[in-house]
């Protein structure tokens, strides 16, 4: 089903750009480890059940993680109402709805569609944000369930997540024979397997990272234009950057892994790591493109920081 939020054929084309480089990268990564192994049932099978656990189970992992937990209409009246008021207005399918008891400012969409998708919000961000801030970052993370950028970005993480399982198998295991078993051959495999994989992550990594912060001004321009509230949601931006840095460090960790899906990076601002590898624009960016709407639809402009 087509949603009402505004299509973004830029989002669209580097999502298929993003895939097919992966994809080539995949194909290296699978020849790699064929010849590690020397047997490709035993890597197909392997590279199967993992491409499949995160792509089905993604949404249920990422709650784990996140010490998340489905809510009823009951349970978070004001929360649902805000749902069910934006998904009605986007002509989409209601996600399940879920709170995570951290104290993090933040949310995130998981799902492998809209009919599977789950939208999680921490307490810390219920708390801090007014209903029409709610709302902006709500439909901010809708719009990513509606342009399918979520399954995309979770298909895509597989391949730096495999990679990285294969250098710490190679690190910790039996798998190149005894010590007395290893010869010059055997040494040769064992460091071209670890370049590969380590350049497999690099990659995954960089190219995972550009797409994320062009996906999250594709979705802060849908949820303006259907909320027709850009200033609301930049002072959701505004607020919730600020207080990142006083969120406990433990919460942050737990975090971090999932920051290709959160609404803003859980990493204190201003770092070297937060500048150089963020999945997330510049809140001075992203600020700039909400005034612009703001202008566009004829309001005023957005909030500055």
């Amino acid at each position: 089903m087509r949603s009402r939020f505004e299509p973004d054929r830029q989002l669209t084309a580097r999502m298929v750009v993003t895939m097919f480089l992966l994809g080539l990268v995949y194909v290296a990564f699978i020849a790699a480890l064929i010849a590690l192994l020397k047997s490709v049932v035993l890597v197909v099978v392997i590279a199967a059940a993992l491409l499949g656990a995160q792509y089905w189970y993604s949404d249920r992992i990422a709650l784990y993680a996140m010490h998340g937990r489905l809510v009823t209409p009951e349970e978070q009246p004001v929360l649902h109402g805000v749902v069910d008021r934006l998904c009605a207005a986007a002509d989409m399918p209601k996600p399940r709805v879920a709170v995570s008891d951290m104290d993090l400012p933040n949310a995130f969409a998981t799902g492998r569609n809209a009919d599977n998708a789950v939208i999680c919000v921490p307490t810390g961000l219920l708390r801090r944000l007014e209903t029409e801030e709610l709302e902006g970052v709500l439909a901010h993370e809708l719009s990513h369930v509606a342009h399918r950028d979520v399954a995309v970005i979770t298909i895509a993480s597989f391949l730096g997540v495999m990679a990285g399982l294969v250098v710490r198998f190679a690190f910790y295991s039996q798998l190149f024979g005894g010590r007395n078993q290893r010869d010059q051959n055997t040494a040769v495999v064992f460091m071209a397997v670890m370049a590969v994989s380590a350049l497999v992550y690099a990659v995954s990594y960089l190219l995972i990272r550009a797409l994320s912060r062009y996906r999250e001004l594709a979705a802060d321009r849908a949820a303006a234009m259907l909320t027709a509230k850009p200033s609301a949601l930049a002072s959701a931006l505004t607020k919730v950057s600020g207080e990142i840095a006083r969120i406990p460090t433990q919460d942050l960790r737990t975090a971090q892994a999932f920051n290709a899906f959160f609404f803003t990076p859980a990493l204190g601002p201003g770092t070297t790591v937060a500048n150089l590898f963020s999945t997330r624009p510049t809140l001075e960016r992203r600020l700039e493109a909400l005034a612009d709407i703001a202008t566009e639809l004829g309001g005023p402009g957005s909030p500055g920081p």
